[in-house]
């Protein structure tokens, strides 16, 4: 079979399963949490379940992305979404102090994105050529 999708359409496809992998990162670490060291079944389950996900959206995405930056912004995703449900969902503490360092995650996974896109590489590369 031929494939005859656009390259930035993989691209696209790509950070979707990047993203993906994030929301099912964040589910995973909540699972573990409310697992108890996988004493309570029902997130024991769970934790198992989006594990897998996890594994299986994050390869996809690494098919496309390079690894150092997919993982970056796994890692970033899961890292964030964990703190901020569970402060929300297991009544964990989040100080002013980790919400900064939080957003400057958050601002350096924006910036991961950005410096890959495809438009900047072509333009620092013409940038090189001249």
């Amino acid at each position: 079979m031929i494939n005859t999708s656009t390259p930035q359409a993989n691209n696209g496809r790509a950070w979707l399963a990047l993203l993906l992998a994030g929301a099912f990162e964040i589910v995973y670490a909540l699972s573990v949490a409310g697992s108890e060291a996988f004493t309570v079944l029902s997130w024991s389950i769970s934790a198992i379940v989006f594990f897998l996900l996890t594994l299986y959206a994050l390869s996809i995405a690494l098919k496309t992305i390079d690894i150092g930056i997919g993982y970056a912004v796994w890692a970033g995703i899961g890292a964030v979404g964990s703190a901020v449900f569970g402060s929300v969902l297991f009544e964990q503490s989040l100080t002013l102090t980790q919400a900064f360092w939080l957003a400057v995650i958050i601002a350096g996974v924006i910036w991961l994105k950005l410096a890959s896109s495809e438009k900047l590489q072509a333009d620092e590369s013409g940038l090189v050529a001249s």
